[in-house]
């Protein structure tokens, strides 16, 4: 059984292990600061667990820091179903826990970021299927709308801004 709950200092460890399993590098420094972001109040970090093994998280602040949204919707960073767990409703599970806490806090539209290589293939068809649509912003490249015709490098910093209404 799938259970999402909030980070725990122990889930800094139990992530790495997750990471290193699938051949990824460890994230210690960042999940550290995700840890103390979520203690000070900056971020909160949803954790899923199956059967006592942490299985992926996402984390969600209440202002996006980037993008079009900046500093003025919620937004879902860092999204992570380790791929041993995948295809399993994790992922929507997590998702869902993100979505209820912004509308609690009352937002009426939360946002995400997804990058634009076949690595996030599974994470765009999800965005899409739960009703997330582009902003019509373009493409952003390092934090910065990506000009017509210009060049950048299809990594992990090469992202389309999306959005989803939040009906209560």
């Amino acid at each position: 059984m799938t259970q999402i709950r909030l980070m725990q200092a122990a889930d800094v460890a139990a992530i790495d292990a997750g990471f290193r399993a699938q051949n990824w590098p460890p994230r210690t420094a960042v999940l550290q600061s995700y840890w103390q972001d979520q203690q000070a109040g900056r971020r909160q970090v949803f954790v899923a667990e199956q059967n006592g093994v942490v299985a992926g998280y996402l984390t969600l602040v209440p202002r996006a820091a980037h993008g079009p949204f900046a500093g003025q919707l919620p937004e879902v960073t860092d999204f992570n179903v380790f791929a041993a767990f995948r295809q399993q409703g994790i992922g929507t599970a997590l998702l869902d826990a993100a979505e209820n806490v912004a509308r609690t806090a009352g937002a009426t539209v939360i946002s995400l970021g997804v990058g634009l290589h076949a690595g996030y293939g599974p994470a765009q068809r999800l965005y899409v299927r739960r009703g997330y649509v582009p902003d019509g912003s373009g493409v952003w490249y390092q934090d910065r709308p990506l000009p017509q015709e210009a060049s950048c490098r299809n990594d992990d910093a090469l992202v389309l801004y999306l959005s989803k209404p939040l009906f209560s």
